[in-house]
Formats: C-alpha cells, sequence, structure tokens
C-alpha cells in the first residue's frame, strides 16, 4: 500500500515545522521536543476520554499512574511508554492510557519507569517489573497483562520473559511496533530509514543512550534470539512504513514457531507511533482498535490461537 494520506498530511506537516529529526543536541533537549510534539497533537480545545478516575502513586519507589475504566472492573494491564528508553513519560502516553483503560474495562497501571542516558539497561525494566509485581499484590485474583509502545512494547517483552520465568503469571501481552533487534538488521530499517518520522539515526542514538557498553545479548533485548518458549500470549501490531517493521513481524514468527497463540496485525499504510495519532488519523483508529479487540480476547481467555 501507499502511505496513508492522514499521515502523508502529519509528515508534511512535522518538516515544514522544523519539527523532524526527532533527535536534537542531547537527551534533555530530545525530552522536551519529544514532549511538545506529544502535546501538541491533542490540538486546541484537546478534551481526554473519560475515566472513572486517574491517580498517580507509587508502586513502591516507582512513579506510577492508574486509570480505572469508565465501566467495568475487569483485568489489569501494566502499560509501558515509547520513546527510545530516553523519552516520553505518562503525560505523553495519557491518551492511549485511557483508551486502553476504556476499551478492555481495565485497571492500568502506566509506569514512569527511569530513562537512559541517566539509567541505562536493565534500570527500566527492573522499574516495570517492580510495577508488575506491585499491580499483581494489589489486585490479586483479577487477569494481569502487560502492554506497550515502540520501546515500551520492547520492555514489555522483556518484562513477558522474566514473568515467565519468575512470575507473577501474565494471561496476556500487547506489543505495538516493538523494538526487538539491537543490531538493526532488519530490511526496513533501510527501506523506511528516513522521511517517516522515526529513522535509522534516531534508533542508533537511542540504542546508544540505552546501551552505553554497546552490548545487547541479553535476551530481554535481543528478543529475536530469545527462549520466548511459554510466555504469555501475544498481539504483535507494527507499521508499514516503519524502520522497526521487520523485527516486529519477526519476533511474532518467533513467538509462533515457540508455540506461543500469537495474532499480528500488520499495519498497512501506517507508520511508527500511530497510536499517538487516536481520534486524529483514522487508519490508526482502527489499527489501535483491533490490537485492543484482540487482546481483549486474551484477557478473557477467549482467543482463538492463530
Amino acid at each position: 500500500m501507499s502511505l496513508d494520506p492522514q499521515f502523508r498530511v502529519v509528515l508534511d506537516t512535522l518538516a515544514g515545522a522544523g519539527a523532524t529529526p526527532l533527535v536534537r543536541a542531547d537527551a534533555p533537549e530530545t525530552r522536551a521536543h519529544y514532549r511538545s510534539l506529544a502535546m501538541a497533537r491533542r490540538g486546541p480545545g484537546f478534551v481526554p476520554e473519560e475515566v472513572a478516575s486517574v491517580t498517580d502513586t507509587h508502586a513502591g519507589d516507582v512513579p506510577v499512574r492508574v486509570y480505572e475504566p469508565a465501566r467495568g472492573d475487569g483485568p489489569v494491564v501494566v502499560y509501558l511508554h515509547g520513546g527510545g528508553w530516553v523519552v516520553g513519560d505518562v503525560d505523553t502516553h495519557d491518551p492511549v492510557c485511557r483508551r486502553v483503560a476504556n476499551a478492555l474495562a481495565a485497571t492500568v497501571v502506566s509506569v514512569d519507569y527511569r530513562l537512559a542516558p541517566e539509567h541505562p539497561f536493565p534500570a527500566g525494566l527492573d522499574d516495570a517489573g517492580a510495577a508488575l509485581r506491585w499491580a499483581a499484590d494489589r489486585y490479586p485474583g483479577r487477569a494481569l497483562g502487560v502492554a506497550g509502545d515502540s520501546a515500551g512494547a520492547s520492555l514489555a517483552a522483556g518484562l513477558a520473559l522474566r514473568a515467565r520465568d519468575a512470575g507473577p503469571t501474565l494471561v496476556g501481552q500487547l506489543l505495538f511496533y516493538p523494538a526487538t533487534d539491537p543490531t538493526l538488521a532488519g530490511g526496513s530499517i533501510a527501506e523506511n530509514g528516513e522521511g517517516y518520522f522515526l529513522t535509522e539515526s534516531d534508533m542508533r542514538w537511542f540504542y546508544t543512550q540505552y546501551l552505553p557498553a554497546g552490548d545487547g545479548s541479553a535476551p530481554e533485548l535481543d528478543l529475536l534470539h530469545a527462549d520466548v518458549r511459554g510466555v504469555a500470549p501475544a498481539v504483535v501490531a507494527t507499521a508499514e512504513f516503519d524502520p522497526l517493521r521487520d523485527e516486529g513481524a519477526a519476533y511474532a514468527d518467533r513467538l509462533r514457531d515457540a508455540g506461543v497463540p500469537v495474532r499480528y496485525l500488520p499495519g498497512p499504510g501506517l507508520i511508527h507511533g500511530y497510536a499517538a495519532f487516536l481520534g486524529a488519523v483514522d487508519a490508526a483508529e482502527d489499527t489501535v482498535s483491533a490490537a485492543l479487540g484482540l487482546f481483549a480476547e486474551l484477557l478473557s481467555g477467549r482467543a482463538q490461537t492463530a
């Protein structure tokens, strides 16, 4: 397919406003730039999707934001925001967490994990694990899942590996355009590495911040070579015009080959980060809704193996 026309307008607008490239001089400047973009996406008169409550608290020492859905008290989902392990926070991802809460009738625990380069791997993953254990203790007896986008999806997948080995038990994982290959060897890195917001250069810079020693061999990082047998069933959603497209698809294949139930959504016409455009880009809305519907089936135990 060709690039979705609504995303063509988005990309042209960003370029015309000097909002690209994403990465700036250093981590603090890049964080400020990313945050300004995230807030600007909401537009004038933005009204957040209504949920029953939003509470900022702590899971031990880790800041979290807890969303209770407008209706129901179903599963619990630990959500990990994207941003290359360097940028992003619970504010930048507030809209998507509200949508996840209401779409799944789930309590969503959004984790404000520590960021690189000040806190390189595995600090963010350790924070995610602490939040997951806190959620399991706080909401006993409720189905527990993990979800995330981009770097957050990578953290969610790594967390699923840890949970398989040490608990708590997960019933599902939802991965939007995950980073699964620190070597950046997929063909889509070159094919989509320029012109679609996230670039190959951005990803290499993010990995340099996150892995200052350059060792990406830990299974929670090198997910394409990890032993994934027995991890929680997954929904993996990628984007056609994303540098990370091929590694996301390859991870879905690796899960499937290991006997893990997985549903894969290829995201035709979409770019990396499309979950941030709910209500603004129709195709992004449709794909996120479809992914959440499949994730709901996992969390309820109604999923079909595919």
